[in-house]
């Protein structure tokens, strides 16, 4: 069932147009990110989209800003403050959103009137310092339509923690498209929570027991219905970074199926890496290394099944810098 599900996708991301290099700044610039397009680009699919042109604004053209206007805010030319671009923007987004059932992230332009993720200056309808920050009207939009989508910009991904998490929820939720595309069954929605389970309790104890009351109950609720309580609790819980106290109480977790087969040196050498580790004195790769070590000495299928083990391509090195 899986290898199936898994083929039956290719991982694409929407992305602002900008960051791929494509002139299409009101500046007729670009704000080209080699991380995305070298590294995340061996990777993923590259779905480009640029709100500002496709609602019909020139390249080059007079910029737009968010603006206070009657305790609402809207989008207007800065040099021609009666050009009112709000309603055109939240359509587009609208339109867009329905565009994006088989895309499995988004990332947006920091500081983008239209496609910043969030801290995108409001300005008073006179002339003055800006008055709030909050996400651009693009964004905005696709993100409450979409809640469940993994979402981030290009500036917060130089952030390690919040790049893997990115990432991390990137292949989680593409894994819940290809199943959902393959056809869901309670057999695949149970199969599926079974190999996250480690992913979640390392964001949220809480949502991990929530789930697992959801699961247990998959037999006796419409299967829609579940699945979609299922997603909604598990991208919110994901979107929570992990700490090291987390990461460590999962590394635990793991310790407790090999228990038996350790010898005391290998235990105490995990315990004091985990422990490190928990200290921030070294890497989570650190500890992860040990265990592989010792699912190789100890197979273990249902440990090796899990993709907290192996969460992204280790040829990314996320977990190198957490």
């Amino acid at each position: 069932m899986e290898s199936d599900a898994l083929a039956s996708l290719p991982l694409r991301i929407g992305i602002s147009s900008c960051l791929l290099g494509n002139q299409v700044r009101y500046d007729a610039g670009h704000k080209h990110s080699a991380y995305i397009t070298q590294t995340l680009g061996e990777y993923f699919e590259f779905v480009p989209f640029c709100p500002e042109v496709a609602i019909g604004l020139g390249i080059p053209r007079s910029p737009i800003r968010l603006v206070s206007v009657d305790g609402s805010i809207r989008v207007r030319g800065v040099e021609n403050p009666q050009q009112d671009v709000t309603d055109a923007l939240i359509e587009n987004a609208e339109a867009v959103a329905r565009q994006l059932h088989d895309v499995s992230a988004y990332l947006f332009k920091k500081g983008s009137p239209s496609c910043g993720m969030e801290g995108v200056k409001v300005y008073p309808v006179q002339s003055g310092q800006a008055v709030e920050s909050v996400p651009g009207m693009f964004a905005a939009t696709l993100m409450r339509a979409l809640p469940e989508l993994p979402v981030e910009e290009e500036g917060r991904l130089m952030d390690p923690c919040l790049r893997e998490n990115f990432i991390e929820r990137v292949f989680i939720y593409h894994r819940w498209l290809c199943y959902c595309a393959s056809g869901m069954t309670p057999a695949a929605l149970v199969a599926f929570h079974t190999r996250h389970k480690f992913s979640v309790l390392a964001h949220d104890e809480s949502a991990y027991r929530e789930l697992g009351r959801l699961i247990a109950g998959v037999g006796k609720r419409e299967l829609g219905e579940v699945a979609a309580a299922y997603i909604r609790v598990l991208m919110r819980a994901l979107a929570r970074i992990a700490t090291p106290k987390q990461h460590a109480n999962v590394l635990m977790h793991i310790m407790g199926f090999f228990q038996a087969e350790f010898d005391s040196n290998d235990k105490v050498e995990l315990l004091d890496l985990i422990d490190a580790y928990r200290q921030q004195q070294v890497p989570l790769l650190v500890p992860m290394t040990l265990i592989h070590h010792q699912l190789r000495c100890h197979p273990n299928d249902y440990v090796s099944a899990q993709y907290y083990i192996n969460p992204h391509p280790r040829e990314l090195m996320l977990r190198n810098r957490i």
